[in-house]
């Protein structure tokens, strides 16, 4: 390489870290309720909550659904209020 083609190519243009390739930025994630300026959730869309539940039946992490801290509050009481209700099971069924 020419002197002036690798001072271009290992200069820090950019998002690029100190080995030159590409810095992972995650994007910014906002919460679906905020969007849709909802200001109840309500426990009996059973289907809405089904979502916010992983397959053990435990409340997934405002970290993995996106959700702001208002509204995981709100969505964990519904999803509470509809296990109690049946519409929603407390634990997955186990498989043997």
């Amino acid at each position: 390489m020419s002197e002036e083609r690798r001072t271009e190519s290992s200069g820090n243009s950019g998002r690029r870290g100190p080995t030159g390739r590409r810095r992972y930025t995650r994007r910014p994630r906002v919460c679906k309720f905020c969007a849709e300026k909802a200001t109840a959730i309500d426990y009996k869309q059973h289907e809405l909550l089904k979502r916010y539940v992983n397959e053990q039946g435990k409340i997934r992490s405002r970290r993995e659904t996106g959700t702001c801290a208002k509204h995981q509050r709100m969505l964990a009481r519904a999803i509470k209020r509809a296990r109690h209700m049946a519409f929603l099971p407390f634990a997955a069924d186990r498989m043997r």
